[in-house]
């Protein structure tokens, strides 16, 4: 795919010219329902009267991943984009089978962010994936991609990216969340793939399947203009707060349940733990605590399991490892505070 030349005036998405200071509401048209109902992926473009860089947002990948949703919502209602220079794609809903039934995946039980770039004339996953990169992604200069943690886990809000590249590594320090996670790129990601095209890209995750978190979507709105605004698509503002000041972790690894029973947890998200510390008991059926979970590094919690049940083996605890692990805990704290 031809990456589209954004220095020219007309930009064109699903057949639809849209000129610089336009703004227009797209859906774009995707594969039938059984039922022979049309299903569409609606976009939202809002382009500057003055030329500038070319962003995308994009929610749902993971039709159970509701946060970024709200977080589009809010972001394209805000009058702060009035002053937009260059252009903003907001795609809210990437995934809307999986919406539609509460779940992960697609109809054909594939993970869409496994499927990209795709094929025109590949499976219903392979479909969508190409579509949006044809119509979306190629035509962009940045992308950030907003997830939840999987279904019963929550994530504390975090940037994953490739933090060794030096632009990416600018928009992630923009983006001003304490926990900065450098993470390699999977194959068939949406992530992989605007590598691909020389897209630096941000992958934001905060909260939990099928549940709004006010604190998640608050710093998700305000990470997506403190990007923008390091774009210099947005004004630049004089605030007298203190940013948040951002962290990064190399590594990070999960903690599993050494026992199968009910959990009774004694960390949260946002904690910071040491090598040993006792996260969570577990316990049998009349009470009796049969195990412990302990920390095997020093860290911040970063992820956590949300069902008090679970299996021997079990991920229970994501760690990430820093090596000023109490500056992060206050970094934490203070975006906590800041947003309250």
């Amino acid at each position: 795919m031809a990456k589209q030349n954004k220095t020219e005036d007309v930009l064109v998405i699903g057949g639809h010219d849209i000129l610089p200071g336009e703004t227009k509401k797209i859906e774009l048209p995707t594969v039938r329902l059984y039922t022979d109902t049309s299903m569409n992926i609606p976009i939202y473009v809002k382009r500057g009267k003055k030329p500038g860089p070319t962003v995308f947002v994009s929610a749902a990948i993971h039709g159970d991943e509701l946060n970024g949703i709200e977080i589009i919502s809010r972001l394209i209602k805000s009058k702060t984009i009035n002053s937009l220079k260059g252009t903003l794609i907001a795609v809210p809903m990437v995934n809307g089978y999986g919406v539609l039934n509460q779940s992960r995946y697609l109809p054909d039980r594939r993970d869409l962010n496994r499927c990209f770039p795709g094929s025109a004339k590949g499976s219903l996953a392979g479909r969508i994936a190409h579509l949006f990169m044809q119509e979306v992604v190629s035509k962009s200069d940045y992308g950030i991609d907003l997830h939840t943690g999987a279904i019963h886990r929550s994530n504390l809000p975090q940037i994953r990216a490739n933090l060794d590249d030096e632009v990416t590594f600018g928009l992630a320090k923009a983006f001003a969340v304490p926990v900065l996670v450098n993470s390699n790129l999977r194959d068939g990601s949406l992530r992989q793939c605007a590598a691909e095209y020389g897209i630096p890209m941000l992958l934001y995750e905060a909260g939990q399947a099928l549940r709004f978190d006010e604190l998640s979507i608050k710093v998700g709105v305000k990470g997506i203009t403190n990007v923008l605004r390091h774009l210099n698509m947005l004004p630049k503002l004089r605030s007298k707060k203190a940013p948040v000041e951002p962290f990064v972790a190399r590594n990070s690894g999960w903690v599993r349940a050494s026992d199968s029973g009910f959990v009774i947890h004694k960390k949260e998200l946002g904690d910071r733990v040491e090598e040993g510390d006792v996260l969570a008991e577990i316990k049998k059926p009349l009470g009796d605590v049969s195990s412990y979970i302990h920390s095997h590094a020093d860290g911040i919690i970063i992820g956590k399991q949300n069902i008090p049940l679970v299996q021997e083996g079990e991920a229970v605890y994501h760690i990430a490892y820093f090596s000023k692990p109490r500056k992060v805990e206050a970094s934490i704290e203070n975006m906590q505070d800041t947003f309250e």
